[in-house]
């Protein structure tokens, strides 16, 4: 296992600053990890026995998701839109699964544990690399309801939209009048007033135009079936679509 101030220095360099949320992942990452029987940084059969859910999305999610190694995209990070700096870690092979939860009472002993530091952020982040885990947390046994949906690996399920034809993934769709709906059609999405829209430089690729910028982009790098192609699907967005200025 990497020393404390080793995965503390690699977490803060990977979110971008050191900062106090970052000791409070870092130790939350640590204790959650060793209370379901595994150890940080999980080698890679370790990484499919762990899931963990956040419950923010702040400093310290950044530094749990780092010294763990869990993702969005391998489904074993989990966000869960609370507000409260608590994490839970769920050891998939034993289902044993722990909720820890920063305390309010930490920040106000942070003065106590460094009473020399008087700037608030100095002071805090000192104080949590001092304070034991009994002080730093509450730790609570939970039980998380999983289903196969939920859990790492590949697409399991797919169902069509049956508004807009949009492919929905792993049981993430609705039913409305006994019929699948995505979220965004049926009113329970992040946003509203959606409208496809063209946008400059729609027809640059990587690997077809080479290093140019979409702006510089040249359509003459294009084989002639790949280009009557793009002009064939442009034409048709172009009139079903809107400007991405409008």
């Amino acid at each position: 296992m990497q020393s404390f101030e080793t995965l503390l220095n690699e977490s803060a360099q990977a979110h971008g600053h050191l900062c106090p949320g970052q000791v409070v992942g870092v130790r939350m990452a640590i204790l959650g990890c060793r209370l379901i029987g595994l150890s940080v940084p999980l080698g890679k059969d370790n990484l499919k026995k762990l899931i963990v859910y956040v419950e923010m999305d702040r400093c310290t999610a950044d530094a749990v998701a780092h010294v763990t190694g869990v993702r969005l995209g391998r489904r074993s990070l989990k966000f869960m839109d609370y507000g409260i700096m608590a994490a839970t870690f769920v050891n998939l092979d034993s289902g044993q699964a722990f909720r820890i939860i920063s305390t309010e009472d930490s920040r106000d002993l942070a003065s106590v544990y460094v009473p020399d530091i008087s700037e608030k952020g100095n002071r805090q982040r000192e104080a949590y690399k001092r304070m034991p885990d009994s002080v730093l947390f509450k730790v609570q046994k939970v039980h998380v309801k999983l289903n196969e949906y939920d859990l790492p690996g590949p697409t399991r399920c797919k169902s069509v939209c049956s508004r807009c034809g949009q492919v929905v993934r792993d049981r993430r769709e609705v039913i409305v009048d006994d019929k699948p709906v995505c979220r965004p059609c049926s009113q329970q999405s992040y946003f509203d007033h959606a409208r496809e829209v063209c946008w400059p430089g729609m027809n640059w690729s990587p690997q077809l135009e080479g290093d140019n910028s979409p702006g510089e982009a040249s359509v003459k790098l294009h084989p002639e079936e790949i280009l009557r192609e793009h002009h064939n699907i442009n034409d048709s967005r172009k009139r079903d679509c809107l400007d991405y200025k409008n």
